[in-house]
């Protein structure tokens, strides 16, 4: 019988799913956003990149790093550093893996 609760319980998340995410395109008339929704969505790619980013940075297992000699902080600073003076996000990911690697990779940081 659980056999037949769990498929009941896919096929309806499934089916809910479905109509919540084409709910915006099943209609034939525009939904616009209010403004204060759309510029709340302006700040949503960053702070998801931070909330991912960040605790890598700055946590080991878990708990926040207690040396300076770890790699990933020096190559984040160059990286904000980077970003902060040319405003070029590939020059960021260079830069940042330029001080980065070697920190890792030859002293093992």
């Amino acid at each position: 019988m659980t056999d037949v609760w769990t498929l009941s319980a896919i096929v309806g998340l499934a089916c809910v799913t479905v109509v919540t995410r084409s709910f915006f395109f099943i209609s034939s008339r525009r939904w616009p956003l209010p403004a204060w929704a759309e510029r709340g969505l302006q700040y949503a790619p960053i702070a998801a990149l931070s909330a991912v980013v960040i605790p890598e940075i700055v946590l080991v297992q878990g708990q926040l790093i207690d040396t300076w000699q770890d790699a990933r902080v020096f190559g984040a600073l160059a990286g904000v550093g980077t970003y902060a003076w040319r405003r070029s996000v590939l020059l960021t990911i260079i830069v940042g893996m330029a001080v980065y690697l070697p920190l890792r990779l030859g002293l093992g940081w």
